[in-house]
């Protein structure tokens, strides 16, 4: 193994360059599969038919975002996201700190944050499935990296094992099984028009509908599909960290290798996932229950790995120095720029806004994505010119350590 290491990828106050550069890369990434659902019905994300065009350019739009971005840049988040268990207990740990009841204050913030996200501002949050699975996998951080890896592998089948397994019980109950167990995911007509006249809607209106909608995820999303995920990548993340993958300190030609693999192994599986997905007219038989949801589950994973082992090249090479250096600050404000993208997303999209939810359709869509990033590529850095953390991020470590901290620099 190639022990080089990098020191100017490790900056002072016990910042990792190559962390915060990835991180700021994957916060940026999931905007565009995200902005699908702040314009669009929710439905839309399985069968992006059900709602608006998607001729032409639309269809170019979804394609590409779903093999280039669907589920990679969130499964990019998670690993680092067990990474940052790693980088904080070791740190807390090295001081004499009690790191247990930091940990699960830290969590515990996060779990009320993500809460407040998904109830009061959007229902897509992430915030409180991390807090979840990062309570959990706690107690084995100090396992070995493969010990974390392959548990990790075990947890992430779980959810494919459950959706797929259950489809097929009811192929072996029969066809009326099947009408019942499909019956839950075809959404009828009059469902999507009232959920698109709650969004144009009133705050009232918008709120209600947020709350019946973020209750069916937390009911059934995630205990069926986020939390295994995100914990099995978040142990994936321990390990990675470990083997120091993630702080660009192994060798150029071993993150090729990593890139090759990962395009090899992921890319035609989420091509095949998007063809098939569009043959079968995204029948919920194939996309969600049968082979098309294994094909995007693990195809994301190779591409993931890809896009990891690419940005840990850039980093080694400091190719574009002062772009690294704006995705950085995105990177160490990435609580503040997550809830930054769903407020400017809720304004435009919903009623009491701008109230163009419904009338946006991807090709432009994917514009107000490429405004975004540009805000946030220019604000971060120039607030971390002044402060020491981002809005959220101080507000977040100030109550977990119950004393609030100076933040100017």
């Amino acid at each position: 193994m190639n022990t080089k290491t990098y020191p100017s990828f490790r900056k002072s106050q016990d910042r990792i360059v190559a962390l915060d550069t990835l991180r700021g890369i994957a916060l940026l990434g999931i905007l565009i599969m995200n902005i699908q659902s702040f314009a669009m019905v929710s439905a839309a994300h399985t069968d992006p038919s059900v709602h608006m065009n998607l001729a032409g350019l639309n269809y170019v739009v979804w394609m590409l975002s779903h093999v280039l971005a669907d589920s990679k840049f969130m499964a990019i988040f998670s690993i680092l996201f067990g990474a940052g268990i790693i980088v904080f207990t070791q740190q807390r740990e090295a001081k004499g700190q009690a790191t247990w009841r930091l940990h699960y204050a830290r969590n515990l913030w996060l779990f009320v944050f993500g809460l407040l996200h998904a109830y009061f501002i959007w229902y897509g949050d992430i915030l409180l499935t991390y807090a979840l699975a990062g309570m959990l996998i706690y107690w084995v951080r100090h396992l070995r990296p493969l010990t974390l890896t392959l548990l990790g592998l075990l947890v992430l089948s779980v959810t494919p094992l459950l959706s797929i397994g259950g489809f097929w019980t009811a192929q072996i109950a029969g066809a009326e099984a099947i009408d019942a167990f499909l019956s839950d995911v075809n959404v009828p007509p009059e469902v999507l028009l009232a959920e698109i006249e709650a969004y144009q809607g009133t705050w009232l209106d918008t709120h209600q509908q947020r709350v019946m909608t973020s209750l069916e995820v937390h009911a059934f999303a995630v205990p069926f599909y986020l939390f295994w995920r995100a914990a099995g990548l978040m142990l994936i993340g321990m390990a990675l960290f470990k083997w120091d993958i993630l702080s660009a300190k192994r060798s150029a030609p071993f993150y090729n290798r990593i890139i090759l693999f990962g395009v090899a192994s992921g890319l035609p599986l989420c091509v095949a996932s998007a063809l098939k997905s569009s043959a079968t007219d995204w029948e919920p038989a194939f996309t969600m229950f049968g082979w098309g949801l294994l094909y995007i589950y693990v195809g994301s994973l190779g591409l993931a790995a890809a896009y990891i082992g690419l940005v840990m090249r850039l980093v080694q090479m400091q190719l574009w120095p002062r772009l690294q250096q704006r995705l950085s600050a995105v990177g160490r404000m990435a609580f503040t720029n997550y809830i930054l993208q769903s407020v400017i997303c809720t304004f435009i999209f919903y009623g009491f806004g701008l109230g163009l939810f419904g009338a946006v359709e991807r090709s432009a869509q994917i514009l107000i994505v490429f405004a975004i990033w540009s805000l946030q590529l220019i604000l971060s850095p120039l607030w971390l010119a002044r402060y020491r953390f981002g809005p959220l991020e101080w507000l977040w470590r100030s109550l977990t350590y119950w004393n609030w901290l100076p933040i100017r620099r």
